[in-house]
């Protein structure tokens, strides 16, 4: 059996009895994805998949990241290096790399993911292995060719009810435009994710900053011409659905200058070589510019902090972004997000959603944090945490403070697309456990952990990003 369907629950007879209960009742509903990184590409086009390793290896960093640590080169899976230098172009040669290194996800998250998909969408009960590696590779290229498997069709079959993709403000939205066009029922928003135009240690930031006032029509030479650009791009973004924005910054640090200072600074930062302190104060103001422009508009402000990213700069030059070298860091919430609490924090029509790549604030400051102030919620146990116990502990160290009803439920932030309803059901698998475990030793009633288990499987995710 490739996956027990007692995964996940726990050992205890009369606490596993519960959460089969509760899991019966919210493992089917619909799938609020608010979060994440696939390709609006995708649905757009609706064309098949190419092959097993172009979708679920290349595209996948929690994959060839570990393939990588045990000396694996990413040229051998097939990986894109900027300056266009040979790489293996052969999927079923990438494939059987990937195969004979399965046994390095053993405990890990992705291994769960993994098997769950390739036994609930193409019917396999043994694990993959370099013996076997062949006979998947047919079965899984011959499925794709197949209708069934579109991206249209998956969407349906994955019961999404909404899934929210992310751009930056100079991406012309093409693809979500052909999705309007298209006829397609299926709900695909984008967000706003301004990272390029917000971050001075960005590449090409300068660059950048023209190309979003020739976008915009404004003058983003000036502070005030470039809060408009912001402006205006956001509104277009609300065009093709987006209710949210989505802040990648270094740290948690935001700030609230007078207007003359913040002049100053953008005068720095847009004209002259950035100082790393000029740079991280830039980023904190507009993080507070941000929430001021979502007390406008409506949009909510999600903030993911705490990444050291591209730590490997080898890796970085040659490939870029994106390839697995993002590091977690610690990270102050406390005095950090206070000048935009100051602000903000007390705003009825605001919601700000953090998360956290350092677990040890989770009890001492954000849980107090988003206990507190109304416009604060609590993202979900994240990238390395969205295990089954990185999401067990979430839920231990916040509830006590923030209860359940200060948290969003659950987001899968993936760009592998297959690995969703997996991702969905870990979480799923993990609150029942959690609850189940409040009911037999009577802090909880049954009827009630009925209710939270909907809640943080659906309702909370589609009420905070206003879905």
């Amino acid at each position: 059996m490739l996956i027990h369907p007692d995964r996940l629950f726990p050992v205890e007879p009369a606490a596993r009895e519960v959460a089969r209960r509760l899991y019966a009742e919210i493992r089917d509903l619909p799938i609020i994805s608010p979060h994440g990184h696939t390709d609006p590409r995708w649905y757009a086009e609706n064309e098949p998949f190419p092959d097993p390793a172009t979708l679920f290896v290349i595209p996948d960093h929690y994959i060839f990241r570990m393939l990588y640590s045990q000396g694996v080169r990413l040229e051998d899976l097939g990986i894109p290096v900027k300056d266009g230098s040979e790489v293996e172009r052969d999927p079923r040669v990438i494939w059987r790399r990937f195969a004979a290194h399965y046994h390095l996800f053993r405990g890990t998250p992705t291994r769960a993911w993994l098997d769950h998909t390739f036994a609930t969408l193409f019917g396999f009960t043994e694990r993959l292995t370099s013996a076997n590696a062949d006979a998947y590779y047919d079965r899984i290229d011959a499925a794709l060719r197949t209708p069934e498997f579109r991206p249209r069709a998956l969407f349906e079959r994955f019961q999404i009810e909404a899934i929210a993709t992310t751009e930056s403000p100079l991406d012309p939205l093409k693809h979500h435009e052909t999705l309007r066009q298209s006829g397609w029922k299926g709900r695909v928003v984008t967000a706003y994710r301004p990272d390029p135009v917000v971050d001075p240690e960005f590449e090409s930031f300068r660059q950048n900053l023209a190309r979003f006032g020739e976008i915009t029509e404004c003058d983003t030479s000036t502070w005030s011409g470039y809060l408009e650009a912001h402006r205006r791009r956001r509104a277009f973004f609300r065009g093709y659905g987006a209710t949210s924005t989505d802040h990648g910054h270094p740290t948690a640090r935001t700030a609230n200058l007078s207007q003359a200072d913040a002049e100053a600074l953008f005068r720095r930062v847009s004209t002259e070589s950035a100082s790393p302190e000029d740079a991280e104060l830039f980023r904190a103001q507009m993080l507070t510019e941000m929430a001021a422009m979502s007390v406008e508009d409506g949009m909510v402000l999600q903030i993911h902090p705490g990444s050291f990213r591209n730590h490997n700069e080898a890796l970085f030059r040659r490939f870029g972004r994106d390839m697995g070298a993002d590091i977690p860091s610690q990270t102050d919430y406390v005095r950090a997000l206070k000048p935009l609490l100051d602000r903000f924090g007390n705003e009825p029509n605001l919601t700000i959603i953090v998360f956290t790549l350092d677990e040890t604030s989770y009890s001492r400051e954000l849980a107090p944090l988003a206990g507190h102030y109304p416009a604060l919620r609590l993202g979900p146990a994240w990238w390395f945490f969205d295990a089954p116990e990185g999401m067990r502990r979430f839920r231990e160290l916040t509830t006590e403070t923030a209860g359940f009803y200060n948290t969003v439920g659950f987001n899968d932030d993936t760009r592998a697309y297959l690995s969703i309803p997996a991702r969905h059901d870990v979480a799923r698998r993990v609150d029942c456990a959690y609850l189940a475990n409040l009911v037999v030793t009577h802090r909880l009633d049954e009827n009630e952990a009925h209710e939270v288990a909907y809640d943080l499987a659906y309702r909370l995710a589609k009420e905070a990003y206003k879905l």
